[in-house]
């Protein structure tokens, strides 16, 4: 009985050898006749026929397609600028967080963060101590934004800014200890130049504090709700142009062609808030034909660059000084932007405290 066992056992082996040897041969005469077949295509057809197969390559190595589900923000940015301040106010409002991150792995912990159960909002860091690397994120992030819905926020401030930063704290510029601060900073600049390019939002943090850093962070990327409209955050800066132009703004209006409140006594010491101010710069005709255009102009453009996949938009409203009529403008200009269903907010540079 045993014999019987083990003959069948021998026998079966060998069938099951025999099948699958004749399956290697079957699939062997398949390719070659495949290969044969794509020989006797014409030229021009096997040139699609390679185009096809390399397009078909590129796809499955792009990955899944943006998924509705999650969000990534990069933060990056000129070092001393904030970067590890807005990381807190990221960590507070939910998002996991993650320091210095080396490029190479953003796609993988992109994916990561879309399938997971758990983490729905992520936020990671990089910087320049990536040093020459820097020059394949776009391309990284192209790869990234195919896979989740990602944002790049760009801290940026003046070089003296930086440099007094510096000098308070007494840490050694990231770039290194051979070269003068100044001299790092303008070679931080270039690293950083392909990635600044790149960025969806570029916030100048030159006059903020930690906690105005916080409450700018906070009020753009607090849950919203849902509606496109609201994907978009709008920010209304009055300043003046004694001061300098803001460098982060995307619009920039001058309304020093209306009448100045500030040559009259009376409104010499208050701001563009004051109902008294308001309603004298208000008065003029221009003014009001001023805001009806401004506003039009915003209701066309702002559909487009939400199509665009822009997240934040900087108008910037310039007077003189940055008290009187920038400040009312860009008030008014915010309450018409909300009315009309856009999560807009106005902040006001250079008008006195």
């Amino acid at each position: 009985m045993p014999a019987k066992k083990t003959r069948k056992k021998a026998v079966a082996a060998k069938v099951a050898k025999k099948i699958a040897k004749t399956n290697t041969s079957k699939a062997s005469k398949k390719t070659v006749a495949a290969k044969s077949d794509e020989a006797l295509l014409p030229i021009s057809d096997r040139r699609q026929e390679i185009r096809r197969k390399a397009d078909l390559r590129d796809k499955e190595a792009d990955g899944p397609p943006n998924s509705s589900h999650g969000e990534l923000v990069i933060l990056t940015g000129m070092s001393g600028a904030g970067k590890a301040s807005a990381l807190k106010a990221f960590e507070d409002l939910g998002y996991y967080s993650v320091d210095n991150l080396p490029l190479e792995l953003i796609p993988r912990f992109a994916d990561l963060v879309r399938q997971s159960t758990e983490i729905e909002r992520a936020a990671l860091v990089i910087d320049v101590r990536e040093g020459a690397q820097l020059t394949k994120f776009p391309a990284i992030l192209k790869k990234v934004n195919k896979v989740l819905n990602t944002h790049v926020l760009f801290l940026d401030a003046s070089d003296e800014s930086l440099i007094r930063r510096f000098s308070e704290t007494r840490r050694p510029h990231p770039m290194g200890r051979d070269e003068t601060v100044p001299s790092s900073i303008h070679a931080e600049r270039r690293r950083l130049d392909p990635v600044r390019n790149v960025a969806d939002i570029v916030l100048d943090t030159t006059k903020f504090n930690v906690h105005e850093l916080r409450a700018h962070i906070n009020s753009h990327f607090e849950s919203s709700g849902g509606d496109k409209e609201r994907n978009l955050t709008i920010s209304v800066m009055s300043f003046g142009f004694k001061n300098g132009v803001p460098t982060d703004a995307d619009l920039m209006f001058d309304v020093r062609f209306l009448p100045n409140p500030h040559f009259v006594p009376e409104f010499r010491e208050l701001t563009g808030k004051h109902p008294k101010v308001a309603a004298y710069v208000k008065g003029y005709p221009q003014t009001m034909e001023f805001l009806e255009k401004t506003e039009d102009m915003l209701k066309f453009l702002l559909p487009h660059y939400i199509a665009e996949g822009k997240s934040y938009l900087t108008v910037a409203i310039g007077c003189t000084g940055g008290q009187h009529r920038s400040v009312f403008i860009a008030e008014e200009l915010k309450r018409r932007l909300e009315a009309a269903g856009y999560r807009a907010k106005a902040s006001h540079r250079d008008m006195p405290r």
